[in-house]
Order: structure tokens, then sequence, then C-alpha cells
């Protein structure tokens, strides 16, 4: 279908989760989502941060409703209690994992001991699905939930093994890289998983393209002179953090989009969100890749996988709708 960023559908009633959402592209996801109507769940790790962020909105669309998770992803505690409050939303239609800090650090560990890329751009957001499973696979819908994983192009630029998801590349950009190979991994194997099992939910992957500084529009609070500036060579060939936004939106919001999918911005770097093929390196990966990073990850996100494998297998059972 034709896809207008600047002109979404009308999401009255539609209840959003963004993580990393007091800055940058998760701030922008969070502003259109509401300026369209729908309550958002604004989750990120500074109280302070995220209700400047929830005046920021306001800001731009009076009467937006907007609700506070406090998360760190770098600390599992942290991500669990942060998904037991989201357990108890009214209604919950889809969710934006768009957080992680971007520090290239090959040496730095989470509260967990975790490599930070990993654990914080990945093994985190593994967990807060695990725990809301239960919750955006509820069959009393009128539409399919979605899972949004947050991605990059470098995945496809500078192709990484994940035989060994816990092995840390020799550079900081290098493990983010791999955290992100390991994310659309896992985000494609748990779309055929729910698929297997008929439910309506649906995990789709997206890229940003790239977003910068100097072509993002001032916010008070989020994009101003009080925030520092970063600069970027790529500015020239770059969009803003509220263009880079589009692709997750478009994923959680378009009646069309499908479980397995993944949208990017047409140009690459820039342009409006369309839907583009899957890497076959993470979508369809050769021999047992794909269950043995599934197996890990959800090992290493403290999740229970047996409580997930009988809560699919009893999903299975009862015939449920496939999710789309």
């Amino acid at each position: 279908m034709n896809w207008n960023p600047e002109r979404l559908p009308d999401l009255t009633g539609r209840v959003y989760v963004v993580t990393g959402a007091t800055g940058g592209i998760g701030y922008f996801a969070a502003e259109q989502l509401a300026s369209a109507g729908a309550e958002v769940v604004l989750a990120s790790r500074s109280r302070e941060k995220l209700q400047r962020a929830s005046e920021a909105i306001r800001e731009q669309a009076p009467g937006a409703v907007t609700h506070h998770t406090a998360i760190d992803l770098t600390s599992l505690a942290s991500v669990r209690a942060a998904a037991d409050q989201l357990a108890s939303l009214r209604r919950l239609d889809g969710i934006f994992l768009n957080g992680g800090p971007m520090h290239f650090s090959r040496s730095a560990r989470t509260e967990d001991g975790l490599p930070l890329m990993l654990g914080a751009h990945t093994v985190a957001n593994v967990a807060l699905v695990a725990r809301l499973l239960p919750v955006l696979a509820d069959q009393d819908v009128d539409r399919p939930r979605r899972v949004v994983h947050a991605s990059t192009g470098f995945v496809r630029q500078f192709p990484t093994s994940v035989a060994d998801v816990e092995r840390t590349p020799r550079t900081g950009i290098g493990a983010y890289v791999k955290a992100k190979t390991a994310t659309e991994v896992f985000a494609f194997e748990l779309d055929r998983r729910l698929r297997a099992a008929g439910l309506p939910l649906a995990s789709i992957v997206t890229s940003p393209g790239v977003g910068v500084d100097a072509r993002t529009p001032r916010r008070a609070g989020i994009r101003d002179k009080t925030v520092p500036y970063r600069r970027n060579p790529y500015t020239p060939w770059a969009q803003g953090k509220d263009a880079a936004a589009w692709s997750g939106v478009r994923a959680l919001t378009d009646p069309e989009a499908a479980g397995g999918e993944y949208y990017a911005p047409a140009g690459g770097a820039r342009g409006e969100p369309v839907l583009i093929a899957p890497d076959p390196r993470t979508s369809t990966p050769e021999g047992d890749v794909a269950e043995r990073v599934w197996n890990r990850l959800v090992e290493l996100s403290g999740a229970d996988p047996l409580r997930l494998s009988r809560l699919l297998a009893a999903a299975q059972g009862a015939g449920g709708p496939s999710a789309s």
C-alpha cells in the first residue's frame, strides 16, 4: 500500500511501548505514535528524562497520553521489573525494541556480566519479549500485535558469524554489529515459532538508515542546546532522527505489515520506509544456527525455556489464527 509516514492511520485506542524513548529515534517514534492518537508507554532508564520526553511530546501533540516505565537494559533485574509493570497494561498492541547504549566498547559489561552490546541490545530484549509474550499473544484482539526489532544496515554490509553468540569481536562497532545480527536471527526465528503456534503476533525487523543530529528537528530537552551534539561524517547523505523512526513506526502500525518482514529507508541511508527482502543469512541461516542462537539467547536472558515452549505448544494445539 502507499504509505505516508507524515499521515499515519488513526491509532486511537491503541497502546504501544517504545524503549529508548527519551531521545533520538525512540523519542520521535513515540511522538509520531502519540500524534496519531495512540497511548504510548515511554521506556528508558532516567525518570527525569522520561518526564522531559512526555512534556516534549505534549508540546507537539496537545492531549497526547503517555506513560512511563523505567528500564535499564544493562540489568536483567530491571528488565524483569519493567516487564511486570508493562504486563499490567489494559492493552498492548505492540512494542518497538529500539533502546540500547551506543557505547562501542569491547570490554564493557552489563550488570549481569554479559558483553555490553550483546547484553543490552539483544539479551535484554529477549528477556522482555519472553516475559510479555503471554500478554502480547492474547488472542482476544482485533488485529495481530507487533514486536518490532531495531537492527542496522551494518548487518548486511559487514557479515558477522553468530555461531558463538558470546564471543566478542575485536572492535566495539564489531560487537554492535554482532549483537544486531543475533537480534535479527532471533526475530525471524521468533516469527517462525509464532506462526507455527498460530499466535496473532508478528515479529518484524527494521533498520533506521542513518539519522544525524544536524538534520533532526529541535525539541525542548530532546534536541536543543542542552543536549550534547554529535557530529557525523555521513550528514550530507543522512536524514534526521525523526525520519529514522519511520521504519519502526510503519512496522508497528501499517495494517498490511506481516511477521517475518523487514522495513528500511527506500534509499538505504534515508528515505520513506519500504518493505525490503530480509537478509538470508539472518532470516534463513544454514543448518541449525537459528535454533542454537534462539536457545542460547533464551538461556542468557534468564527466561524459562520450558515455559516458552509450553506457551507456544498450547497455542498451537488450540489452533489459533496465523500472525500477519
